[in-house]
């Protein structure tokens, strides 16, 4: 029976490896682009004040109900963030939700600029933040990365929140040693922190072609999280604790090669 029902999980996991790992057609992420409409105007590391976010939050015993937008593809919120070099994002950093975090630049002439703000989508009050064709360093505009923030008010300080992606086609900005395209150096990293031990990173951050679309293992437009939808990550928040973290492609490849190699032996085993 135990072989049987391993035998079941290892042939599961192959399916969802598949899925994973193969070539497949990306219609795109973002959604409900046109509600967020307030203007960071064209800059390079610049942040917004504290902005309201329309209702409270409460991450892992803090509560927020205000933020910072930071044109380097995050939102922070105790002070604002001007980096632009990305670095691990850890237990030790500052509070943060970080779709992308990179020398985003936008004073490009074929850049857009960063939007936010608040609306409502299905009857529930969120925040959201678009950087939609948005170049990178020193005001470059090609290639450019469409990618998208949106917080949901679940109640009661419960909330979620989702990543969206389109198209990430540069990584670094020249200043973190990117070359031609964006490409090289210090590449972008995604997730989110609370700043004090609690943490997430997507699997291809800080590696050189890791988020982009051409990586069909890790790139993010290829994989999704508690979605349906490739490009989309959404991360549930219930009494200040994200509940649903999952393990990257990579943990699911390691767990699979395990559970056939168990499966293996046993088999051995019956033959003896």
């Amino acid at each position: 029976m135990m072989f049987k029902y391993t035998k079941k999980i290892a042939m599961a996991l192959v399916s969802v490896l598949f899925v994973a790992l193969s070539p497949l057609s990306h219609a795109g992420a973002i959604n409900n682009s046109g509600l967020f409409t307030t203007p960071l105007p064209a800059n390079d590391d610049g942040s917004t004040g504290l902005v309201n976010i329309g209702f409270n939050l409460n991450f892992y015993g803090a509560s927020y109900s205000q933020l910072y937008v930071n044109n380097n593809g995050n939102v922070t919120f105790t002070q604002p963030l001007s980096t632009y070099t990305p670095s691990g994002i850890t237990g030790t950093s500052l509070p943060m939700l970080a779709p992308f975090f990179a020398d985003v630049d936008t004073r490009g002439a074929g850049s857009d600029v960063v939007t936010y703000g608040a609306s409502v989508i299905n009857g529930h009050n969120v925040f959201g933040v678009d950087w939609i064709n948005v170049g990178y360093f020193a005001s470059q505009s090609s290639p450019l990365n469409s990618f998208q923030l949106i917080i949901t008010d679940m109640g009661l300080g419960n909330f979620s929140f989702q990543y969206n992606y389109d198209k990430i086609l540069w990584e670094t900005g020249s200043a973190s040693g990117g070359g031609p395209g964006g490409l090289g150096g210090t590449s972008a990293a995604a997730g989110w922190t609370n700043g004090i031990g609690n943490f997430y990173q997507l699997a291809g951050s800080l590696v050189n072609g890791g988020l982009l679309d051409p990586n069909q293992t890790t790139g993010l437009i290829n994989n999704d999280l508690n979605s349906s939808t490739l490009g989309q990550y959404i991360f549930n928040v219930s009494n200040g604790v994200v509940v649903n973290n999952v393990p990257e492609p990579e943990s699911i490849a390691l767990l699979m090669l395990g559970l056939m190699g168990f499966a293996a032996l046993r088999r051995k085993e019956n033959k003896v």
